[in-house]
């Protein structure tokens, strides 16, 4: 939830051209901004984040929110690459034969879910709900 989370507040206050700092986005999503770099690396790693360094640096969309999944935006967090810790066996016969079955069946229908899903339709959403995004700067064509 917190890389979704992210990625929600980048594409509802920055979207692909502006930035965003890690520290505006750990106030307004209540989390430390330690707690959060790891999210976001792992998130710009996967390209769905851009990132800028330096004094008016931050985040922004690596792509169009159209074309990002909110299954990309968990699979980018899951890192499959880390070592598996070796989980305790389930105490009961009934949590081996029922509980643990059904766990993974509802993480396999909550991911397919998510794949369907996109960073858009939770701008919609937002929309839906009355929130209003950041009016952006006014363009500038002086020259």
């Amino acid at each position: 939830m917190t890389a979704v989370s992210i990625v929600l507040d980048v594409a509802f206050h920055a979207g692909r051209g502006a930035t965003v700092p890690a520290g505006d986005i750990a106030d307004r999503l209540g989390e430390a901004r330690r707690g959060i770099e790891p999210v976001l690396q792992a998130l710009s790693r996967a390209g769905i984040l851009g990132s800028t360094r330096g004094p008016k640096g931050g985040y922004r969309l690596g792509r169009a929110a159209r074309d990002i999944t909110l299954a990309e935006v968990v699979a980018a967090v899951l890192a499959p690459d880390a070592p598996e810790e070796d989980a305790p066996a389930p105490p009961s016969p009934l949590q081996t034969a029922v509980i643990l079955p059904l766990w993974e069946e509802q993480e396999s229908t909550l991911l397919q879910s998510l794949a369907g899903q996109t960073v858009a339709e939770l701008l919609r959403r937002a929309a839906a709900a009355g929130l209003r995004r950041p009016t952006p700067e006014a363009l500038n064509f002086a020259i």
